[in-house]
């Protein structure tokens, strides 16, 4: 019994293993960054941009599902947004949704281009 320990613990003391370790573990930070905080600062960036160039006549939608049309772009940080005809609505720049406004326009265009 005492002989089979004495192995198991001279094999766990392997001077090498440290750097195995910290190899690993700066694999796995790399990939963590890669998958996961990268793709997120960009779709960041891209929100900010899309915020910044807005303009009166853009077709939105906010993420709350409200769909409208931009009236008018205020210096607080809020847009007047027009929901129907005569209907306005004062909302945050940040509660638009990049990504059902973009897909949202792309159905607009896809019916003009049929007609």
């Amino acid at each position: 019994m005492t002989n089979s320990l004495s192995i198991v613990l001279l094999q766990a003391a392997n001077p090498n293993m440290g750097i195995y370790n910290f190899m690993l573990i700066g694999g796995m930070i790399l990939v963590f960054w890669l998958f996961m905080i990268r793709p997120q600062a960009k779709k960041q960036k891209l929100a900010k941009k899309f915020q910044e160039d807005m303009q009166k006549g853009d077709k939105i939608v906010t993420i709350a599902g409200i769909h409208g049309t931009v009236n008018r772009v205020n210096d607080d940080g809020t847009i007047m947004l027009e929901t129907s005809p005569g209907s306005y609505l004062k909302i945050e720049k940040s509660a638009i949704s990049i990504e059902w406004s973009t897909n949202a326009n792309k159905a607009i265009t896809a019916a003009a281009d049929k007609k």
